[in-house]
């Protein structure tokens, strides 16, 4: 995969204003109809225990779902983080980061921008052909302390993607949701702390916290699940 600069064709916005974005189903794919369900109809908790507290500590940030069709059907977007970063090195994730004041209101469409800011940032992806059609309720990182607003788009006209800064991003690369649904590459991940997680062998890469539990669920609540054997355990170590 090479990286692409172009920005053709991207949302306009007079000096000092963030570019519009917004939120639309239209002409989405056929085989997206139970993931637009699934985001339209699944509670906080059913995503995962932990939400953002109460208090309104954390800080905001968000990241890019993005959906694609490739040569298998479809496909996810996922980037492998550094290992150098000071926060969660080495793990494969959506492409997304913490909001800029420039992206605007977290309450309102601030997430939507700092989720294709930062998928630009990291993998070259080009925003004008991301259709943005969900997103999900804001969730808790507490290792991080990061609230997370999840954005999910249709990558209505491809374009090259690749790692942009290798200090950030060690790899970029799809995987196909036939992979994600099957059995034989999904595990338990088990921390040394106790803490047990859904987990993807794919691409070479092992998914799990934050990405892997959202993609557990998306897949649960869109029924495309298939049975896995939860007893097939994988072991982290305590620097994960």
């Amino acid at each position: 995969m090479r990286h692409t600069s172009n920005t053709q064709g991207r949302h306009t916005s007079g000096p000092g204003e963030a570019p519009g974005v917004t939120l639309s189903k239209d002409g989405l794919p056929g085989w997206l109809d139970p993931v637009v369900h699934a985001v339209e109809t699944v509670e906080p908790l059913q995503l995962s225990r932990f939400l953002p507290p109460a208090n309104g500590a954390g800080r905001q940030s968000a990241v890019l779902i993005l959906f694609g069709e490739g040569e298998r059907g479809p496909e996810l977007l996922l980037m492998e983080r550094a290992s150098s970063l000071r926060s969660h090195a080495g793990q494969p994730s959506f492409p997304g980061g913490a909001l800029d004041p420039e992206d605007g209101d977290p309450l309102a469409e601030g997430p939507l921008r700092a989720a294709l800011r930062e998928a630009e940032e990291e993998t070259g992806l080009d925003p004008s052909g991301v259709q943005l059609f969900g997103v999900l309720p804001k969730l808790y990182i507490p290792v991080s302390g990061f609230v997370v607003t999840s954005v999910l788009g249709w990558w209505r006209e491809p374009t090259p993607v690749g790692v942009v800064d290798p200090n950030e991003t060690a790899r970029v690369f799809t995987v196909p949701v036939a992979d994600l649904t099957d059995p034989d590459n999904r595990a338990t991940t088990v921390h040394p702390s106790g803490h047990r997680g859904p987990a993807f062998l794919v691409e070479s890469a092992l998914v799990w916290g934050f990405t892997a539990g959202i993609i557990d669920r998306l897949l649960h609540y869109s029924g495309w699940e298939r049975p896995w054997d939860r007893d097939k355990q994988v072991p982290l170590d305590w620097r994960s």
